[in-house]
């Protein structure tokens, strides 16, 4: 059985402009300890799928309409709220993009890094000023004892960014999700914070997912990749297979449009045209419009069907059917 397995899970946002299918049809099963990169476009459904399996749609505009969200066996779609706040935080955490609008500015630090340690580990007191210099420590923190006693604004990004992750990592959840959680931290700060996240991942088995758009987080972080697009995933695989033999048109395109140090290149090469509007999606497959391989059965046929193409390597193109 699969640590953590999402089926045919389906996220719509209802606007006035119409029905806006964030996530359509979301399928992927991951392993105890394992990592997962799901990478694509902004806009593509990564964040809502995460937020998804926590339960956190912005409502009422967004709900999740159908699938589930199987973890070790368990349907957290069917569960309560109250069984879900237990959850959250202790069996799944989550580190969101920007550290500053993550933290509260008007609590200090111990504050916020002791309250899910009140909810889920009953600690108080003595004990649990000792659990919070203790994590602070783990994700190397210099003088823990006097950052407890700081606010946000007095710290650096790279350190707003540590304490989010000890919040995340505090009542040892079974599940992090880290959210783009590079995406405000300068180039240095960026090795630094991956390479302690893969540490405390070897040193506690955590299972992750990785949300991101730098294929070289990809290569750096995670055992398999999902590639996102308009809602769907369409591929699937280990992350030397995307690599080195991508099969979607649109991984295909990601690919290219990653720099190579190794050439010279008068050019970067982009991908033309724009995601479709997901309240208004095309007939056919969603990439159609900007692949450079479309033919007339992508534009007017049925989405493509997801194909096995061995060794867990799946794929949603009608090249592959």
């Amino acid at each position: 059985m699969s640590f953590l397995e999402v089926k045919n899970l389906k996220t719509y946002f209802f606007t006035r402009w119409g029905t806006v299918k964030a996530v359509d049809g979301v399928s992927f099963c991951l392993n105890e300890g394992e990592a997962l990169g799901l990478v694509g476009e902004s806009g593509c459904g990564k964040s809502v799928t995460s937020l998804s399996i926590l339960r956190l749609v912005p409502q009422p505009a967004g709900r999740i309409i159908g699938g589930q969200v199987l973890l070790q066996g368990e349907d957290l779609l069917q569960k309560s709220e109250k069984e879900m706040r237990r959850i959250r935080g202790a069996r799944i955490s989550m580190i969101l993009q920007d550290p500053m609008s993550s933290l509260n500015p008007v609590f200090t630090i111990e504050n916020q890094l002791g309250e899910s340690l009140q909810i889920h580990r009953g600690l108080k007191g003595r004990g649990l000023w000792e659990r919070a210099v203790e994590m602070l420590k783990m994700v190397r923190i210099a003088s823990p004892e006097v950052c407890l006693k700081n606010w946000p604004h007095q710290l650096s990004g790279g350190m707003r960014q540590r304490v989010v992750a000890a919040i995340a990592l505090s009542c040892e959840p079974h599940l992090l999700i880290a959210d783009e959680p590079t995406t405000a931290l300068d180039a240095t700060i960026q090795v630094q914070f991956l390479r302690l996240l893969s540490e405390l991942q070897r040193k506690t088995g955590l299972t992750l997912v990785f949300v991101t758009h730098d294929f070289g987080i990809v290569a750096r972080m995670c055992n398999r990749v999902g590639v996102m697009y308009a809602g769907k995933i369409v591929e699937m695989a280990d992350v030397r297979t995307i690599f080195d033999q991508p099969a979607h048109p649109y991984t295909q395109a990601l690919m290219k449009a990653v720099p190579n140090i190794d050439e010279e290149e008068e050019r970067l090469i982009s991908i033309d045209g724009q995601p479709p509007p997901l309240h208004n999606l095309p007939p056919g497959c969603v990439f159609a419009s900007r692949c450079s391989s479309v033919s007339s059965k992508c534009r007017y046929d049925e989405y493509p069907p997801t194909v096995e193409l061995g060794n867990g390597h799946t794929v949603s193109c009608w090249k592959h059917v």
